[in-house]
């Protein structure tokens, strides 16, 4: 009974302990600050150095408890700050963007010292302070993982990195995109990290192999992947180097202007999986030895120098996942006996080369891939026929192979269900109207495709049919093709009205429908994600849809060629990447052959040009001010039209302008001095127009010949005959018909100004004479004269101003 009454007792007791800590909790806003002091006040010093534009780190001050703070774990036993994560996903979207941190990485954050993990990558500090080797830090060795990465948009420099020195226990290192390229020990400080396993070092400027015999048996022993990819080496890759690291799994050396051969010391990596020495300046030819990389899964030797044959040792790796040899100076036989061991291989590239292909007819391959890449190789004429026997292809690449038969019965079943296509650049002569092609991207230009266009599954990305014989109307099933951004019909047989919902596709950016037989009026409604809009020589008629210019990214407007009627909208042109320039980010340029003025050219859409072209239809009216305003247009074309009306004085504010055709309208009056101010001109032609008076006196408008201005009959000067009093007098009585309000102003205050400076004359003369005076006198009169036309200048500006 004493026993059982004692338990009751501590139970009782227990409960009261409990319920008085609870209200101890509840007093406190019911939360506990388990966070270490020290480690708070080391984090609020790392935090002053940061801008932090829109509060991603706002918790840092409003949470008295750091470990929950953004970004911020503690270990639960000790509650000393254990893990630090700042970073941004590597691409992360224009929201995400805006959480980006900048200003200062503080080399404080590693006197934590219970920190084993630091990862601030993927933001854009502009400043890193770990410039000194950090004594102080004495806990230092409990970091296993650091990440300081930055975005290739933003420039961090470091001068040495002895501050590595001390981190005895890290495992994981990234520095990818900080400039090192003053560091020149950099392989010696990474040697002192024994524990390494990961170093990423690309894009980093690193500039040399200096290997210190010293560090002949290093303590690199450990390391499994190491990228050095995308640095200014400029150097041979040294034997020395490779006996460092035999351990290493995952080796990227690529784009790091590495010359010289293959050492033969790179072959002891017995153990790489992964090995990329692409885009380098590597000569000679593959090490036979390649075969002994037993484990290998991924090779890629591409856009090297590479020649000779490829080694027969190659068939021993089994292992072979992904197979990049492409873009070299291979001259030699590739057949079926290269590949008989590649079970594995789902990746082949073989692009850009000279291969002399020995496949049999009936060769089926051991493989299935899934990527398949032989463009600008010789493959002709007849479609590969072991292609056919690769049923997981998703993506094919046979462009620029010289193909032009195909099998009937085994071609269509293939196409159909791969969904990145491009047989670009051959001379395929098929009907595919009966076909439903499942692609994100599908690129059959430059063939002799025949018959009506294919049906289009609703996930297509990229359609480009260009240069083929197609015919027929645009298939009304294309209405669904929600996620297009890109189309290009160019130089067909097309005809017949273009579904209206096709202009209206939400992804829509580049539309090209140029040279074919298309028919109707163009639509009102439009994606507002256009940038390049291609209707030339078509059969459009009626008016030009005034939503045309309300679309913000557009920069490529070509509606030549057609039978557009009407005049030009009077609206604001808010055309914004036509007054501002922004580098509009797109996926393709398009190159279109064009034979004009008696000469071929080239016709191209780049991202860094502004272009509109309405020639060759028939617009009339005056040309409205809106259009002289997009000072951001390159190339601008109104010829073969009815324009009628001046060139206004604001063209010469269309600074980067370089072509300009206004021939063959029923533009009258002078021509502008302002457009001398058009530095950049390269082609001009006012030919066959109603222009009259003096051609302005300009470097750029005189290099020009007489056939830019001829066909103007009451037009002189340089390049053409030079004017005569006669012929002044009259250009002068016609051009004061033919002024504008503007003008008309101008010559009224002028007169005023002139008118009174004579009377003045007429009735002081006599006043003066004395020579000296008489002079002075002139002096006096002409220097008022020019002010008061000044004054006057300015006033009827600020008169239109308002």
């Amino acid at each position: 009974m004493t026993i059982l009454t004692s338990q009751i007792s501590l139970l009782l007791l227990l409960l009261l302990s409990l319920t008085t800590f609870h209200g101890s909790l509840s007093s406190n806003n019911h939360t506990m600050v388990r966070c270490n002091e020290k480690d708070r006040e080391t984090l609020l010093i790392f935090k002053e150095g940061i801008i932090d534009r829109f509060g991603r780190l706002s918790t840092w001050a409003t949470e008295k408890d750091c470990c929950a703070w953004e970004g911020v774990s503690c270990d639960n036993i000790t509650n000393r700050v254990s893990k630090l994560d700042l970073k941004l996903p590597p691409y992360f979207d224009e929201h995400e963007q805006l959480k980006t941190l900048k200003g200062e990485i503080n080399k404080c954050i590693l006197e934590l010292e219970f920190l084993s993990y630091l990862d601030l990558s993927n933001n854009e500090f502009d400043v890193i302070s770990f410039t000194t080797i950090q004594h102080n830090i004495t806990h230092a060795s409990n970091l296993i993982y650091l990440d300081l990465s930055s975005p290739f948009r933003v420039t961090l420099h470091m001068d040495n990195l002895d501050w590595l020195s001390p981190l005895s226990s890290l495992k994981y290192l990234n520095l990818s995109g900080i400039d090192l390229h003053k560091v020149t020990n950099w392989l010696q400080t990474v040697n002192t990290l024994p524990s390494l396993l990961e170093l990423q070092l690309s894009d980093c400027k690193l500039n040399n192999f200096i290997i210190n015999p010293s560090i002949q048996y290093s303590n690199l022993s450990s390391l499994l992947t190491l990228d050095l990819s995308y640095n200014n080496f400029t150097s041979q890759l040294p034997n020395l180097f490779f006996n460092l690291t035999k351990d290493v799994t995952y080796l990227d050396l690529s784009s790091s202007k590495i010359h010289g051969e293959i050492p033969s010391s790179l072959l002891n990596l017995r153990n790489l999986r992964h090995l990329d020495l692409s885009r380098n300046q590597l000569k000679g030819s593959i090490p036979d030895g390649i075969g002994q990389l037993a484990h290998i899964q991924y090779l890629d030797l591409s856009l090297n120098l590479l020649s000779g044959s490829i080694p027969s040792t190659l068939q021993n790796l089994s292992s072979l996942y992904s197979l990049y040899i492409g873009s070299n100076n291979f001259t030699s036989e590739i057949s079926k006996t290269t590949f008989s061991n590649l079970r594995s291989l789902r990746i082949l590239d073989l692009s850009n080369s000279t291969f002399v292909f020995q496949f049999d007819l009936e060769w089926n391959p051991p493989f299935q891939l899934n990527y398949l890449s032989l463009s600008n190789t010789n493959q002709g004429p007849n479609f590969p026929s072991w292609i056919y026997t690769q049923k997981s292809l998703e993506t094919l690449d046979l462009s620029s192979s010289r193909i032009s038969s195909v099998d009937r019965n085994k071609f269509p079943s293939l196409i159909e269900g791969i969904p990145n296509l491009s047989l670009s650049n051959n001379s395929i002569t098929e009907d595919i109207s009966n076909l439903t092609l499942k692609c994100f991207t599908l690129e059959l230009d430059h063939n002799n495709f025949t018959g009506g266009l294919p049906n289009i599954s609703p996930m297509a990305i990229v359609v480009d049919l260009s240069y083929n014989s197609f015919s027929g109307s645009i298939p009304h099933s294309w209405k669904n093709l929600e996620d297009l951004f890109y189309i290009n019909l160019w130089s067909n047989r097309l005809s017949g009205e273009v579904p209206v919902d096709l202009f209206n596709l939400r992804q829509l950016q580049i539309m090209n429908l140029g040279e074919n037989e298309f028919s109707g009026t163009i639509p009102r409604k439009m994606s507002q994600e256009l940038e390049v809009v291609i209707l030339r020589a078509n059969q459009f008629e009626g008016d030009i849809p005034k939503q045309l210019f309300n679309l913000h990214y557009l920069f490529h407007l070509d509606l030549a060629q057609n039978k557009i009627s009407g005049s030009l909208p009077e609206c604001v042109y808010n055309l914004t990447h036509m007054v501002s320039f922004n580098y509009v980010v797109t996926w393709t340029s398009a190159t279109i052959d064009l034979f004009q003025k008696g000469r071929d050219y080239v016709y191209e859409v780049r991202p860094d040009r502004r272009t509109i072209d309405l020639s060759v239809n028939s617009l009339s009216g005056e040309v409205p001010l809106e259009l002289f305003r997009l000072v951001q247009v390159q190339t601008l074309n109104l010829s073969h039209n009815n324009f009628i009306g001046t060139i206004p004085k604001t063209i010469g504010g269309m600074k980067n302008m370089e072509s300009l055709d206004l021939s063959n309208n029923k533009f009258r009056g002078e021509i502008p001095q302002s457009m001398s101010l058009l530095n950049f001109l390269g082609y001009l032609n006012l030919s066959c127009n109603n222009f009259n008076g003096k051609i302005p006196i300009g470097t750029q408008i005189q290099s020009f010949d007489a056939s830019s201005y001829s066909g103007n009959p009451k037009l002189c000067g340089e390049p053409l005959n030079n004017c005569t009093t006669e012929e002044n007098h009259k250009n002068a009585t016609s051009s004061t018909k033919n002024e504008d309000d503007d003008s008309m102003r101008e010559s009224l205050y002028l007169g005023m100004g002139v008118g009174f400076a004579v009377g003045f004359w007429g009735i002081c003369g006599s006043l003066f004479l004395i020579r000296k005076w008489r002079h002075a006198y002139y002096r006096f009169v002409d220097g008022v004269g020019d002010k008061l036309y000044v004054a006057l200048m300015v006033k009827l500006n600020s008169f239109h101003r308002n």
